[in-house]
């Protein structure tokens, strides 16, 4: 899924239920950076099943919460997740590769206000999602171990880490 301009991300941690590839349930993302975007192509199976043949809610709503994670790269501070609301516009079969983009939409303060949508493969959007994340320091995360867990967690915060976007005033 890279193209010239887009630049792959690392998981979360190794287990992370989206993007973790060690994790034997997990969703299995795989994240680009496009621009001040970031860009999953998901396929939902069995082991993401609601209705029969249809990927269940919960799933999709995981994804879009783990993708939003990858916009904190975009904008270079760790935060977390404070709310996330998903429209389901259309059926999401199994099997159907759907690519989700996310992106901040605005900030406030220490509020991050980000939005997304998925998309099926003949072009319908299938879903959006809005979050609000709450930027927090690297120490809220120490004391839950993670960055022994995910090293990775500090190129968020690192001003010279090929994922941070070039300082900006946020609007």
């Amino acid at each position: 899924m890279t193209g010239p301009e887009q630049v792959p991300l690392p998981s979360h941690s190794p287990h992370c239920l989206g993007c973790g590839p060690d994790n034997p349930a997990g969703i299995h993302l795989e994240v680009v950076r496009a621009g001040d975007a970031v860009v999953t192509d998901v396929t939902f199976d069995e082991r993401h099943i609601g209705a029969p043949g249809l990927t269940h809610g919960g799933a999709v709503a995981a994804a879009c919460d783990d993708l939003f994670g990858f916009v904190l790269y975009v904008v270079g501070e760790p935060a977390v997740t404070r709310s996330l609301q998903v429209d389901y516009l259309a059926p999401v079969p199994l099997h159907q590769t759907h690519r989700i983009t996310a992106r901040l939409d605005s900030r406030d303060g220490r509020k991050l206000h980000m939005i997304a949508e998925g998309a099926a493969p003949d072009g319908p959007i299938r879903f959006t999602a809005r979050a609000t994340f709450v930027v927090v320091q690297l120490a809220h995360f120490e004391r839950y171990g993670a960055m022994a867990l995910h090293p990775g967690l500090s190129a968020i915060g690192n001003p010279t880490s090929p994922t941070r976007r070039p300082e900006t005033t946020h609007g």
